[in-house]
């Protein structure tokens, strides 16, 4: 099934065909998209942040025009003509996609033309989930930058992640197994719009890395060290499990960065500020450790013994049937159980979190193979219920 968004909303909606079919020309500030039937779509770029698929589809900086000949696209100045009023057009979620990618490097052309300013901005902190990005924005003093990933580095293959065969393999299969609720492009341009800003730190700027033990940030961690590797700029390490048991006494071993307050995060940035910066062997082995994990086509990764370790991507199942068990024998007559319900008391039991997007994955696995009954559809965790089939 082909996915569809409205780009340019009217009264009259045309069909667009796909994505071999367009070509892109640079006006900066505008970008003009050429697609049959003689369509010219022009966005005009009015800051320097990067943009994705949803900001695409929601925004309304657009206008369309028509030409009368496909090789008029060449020469096409939109100030000599005018826009098409009372049309709108449905639009393949792959030719959106294609346009975030080419607006996105023209915007990064211009911040590199333009010098755009970290100095401003301050020191860079890197980390590998959004939740934790907004606790640092929101907790931090200014200045200062945040970049943040919008994934999960615990599950999901890594393999060639710094390559787009990998990271097209991992958005093919996050997309196929994860019900995260979103656009099918929103992974992948989210992933690529963090790897532009890494890209556009400087030289000069120092960069803290706030990571935790556990698979996802020490994951995280690796694969940012490895992109990296190019810079010579200062990086310091934030670990927010060790720093935290020093300072504030925290035992629970299940610690994520995203856990601590705003605040108890500050701390630990004063605290790191007299802390020596990574060395060159210390980043090598870092960069050492990523190589190997990037080799692997595994899709689940624990913190384990001081490394990250692959486990099977059945690993959890046990755990999800004896919870199940569990709560079934709290009910009065065996009956279905709310998916949230069963993910929620399952993570209580882990000795890691590794998100319930992955436990909602691995229940819809023990449904197809015939361990769980079904009641509703399986789109996302709220929209079924299961139970023990009967043996």
């Amino acid at each position: 099934m082909v996915n569809y968004n409205i780009l340019y909303k009217n009264s009259l909606l045309i069909q667009m065909k796909g994505r071999d079919r367009m070509k892109s020309r640079e006006n900066y500030p505008y970008l003009y998209f050429f697609t049959e039937p003689n369509i010219v779509f022009v966005y005009k770029i009015e800051g320097e942040e990067y943009v994705t698929v949803s900001d695409l589809s929601e925004q309304g900086g657009w206008e369309t025009y028509e030409l009368h000949h496909a090789d008029e696209f060449e020469s096409f100045n939109h100030e000599a003509n005018l826009p098409l009023i009372g049309r709108g057009y449905f639009v393949r979620q792959d030719d959106i996609n294609f346009m975030a990618g080419k607006i996105n490097r023209l915007i990064q052309s211009q911040r590199q033309k333009k010098s755009y300013s970290y100095k401003e901005k301050g020191a860079v902190h890197l980390v590998s989930s959004q939740s934790t990005a907004g606790a640092l924005r929101f907790g931090l003093d200014r200045p200062k930058t945040v970049i943040g990933f919008h994934d999960f580095f615990s599950i999901g293959p890594l393999w060639k992640l710094d390559q787009k065969i990998g990271q097209d393999f991992r958005h093919e299969w996050l997309n196929e197994n994860i019900n995260a609720e979103q656009d099918e492009y929103e992974f992948e341009n989210n992933f690529s719009k963090t790897l532009l800003e890494i890209e556009d730190i400087p030289e000069f700027v120092p960069i803290f890395i706030w990571t935790a033990n556990n698979g996802n940030e020490q994951t995280g961690l690796r694969f940012m060290l490895h992109f990296l590797r190019e810079k010579d700029n200062d990086i310091f390490l934030i670990n927010t499990t060790e720093f935290h048991r020093q300072s504030i006494d925290y035992k629970d071993e299940k610690l994520y960065s995203s856990m601590l307050h705003p605040q108890e995060l500050k701390l630990l940035l004063e605290q790191a500020l007299s802390a020596q910066p990574l060395s060159y062997q210390e980043r090598n082995q870092f960069q050492k450790e990523w190589q190997h994990l990037a080799q692997s086509k595994e899709v689940l990764r624990l913190w384990k013994n001081g490394r990250v370790t692959c486990v099977p991507e059945d690993y959890f199942d046990a755990l999800i049937l004896k919870t199940i068990d569990h709560l079934h024998k709290e009910q009065q007559n065996k009956d279905f159980i709310r998916t949230g319900k069963v993910i929620a008391e399952t993570m209580q039991q882990m000795d890691e979190l590794v998100g319930d997007f992955y436990i909602e994955y691995r229940i819809r696995h023990l449904i197809y193979n015939g361990f769980l009954e079904l009641k509703g559809i399986p789109r996302s965790m709220r929209h079924y219920r299961v139970k023990l089939r009967e043996k």
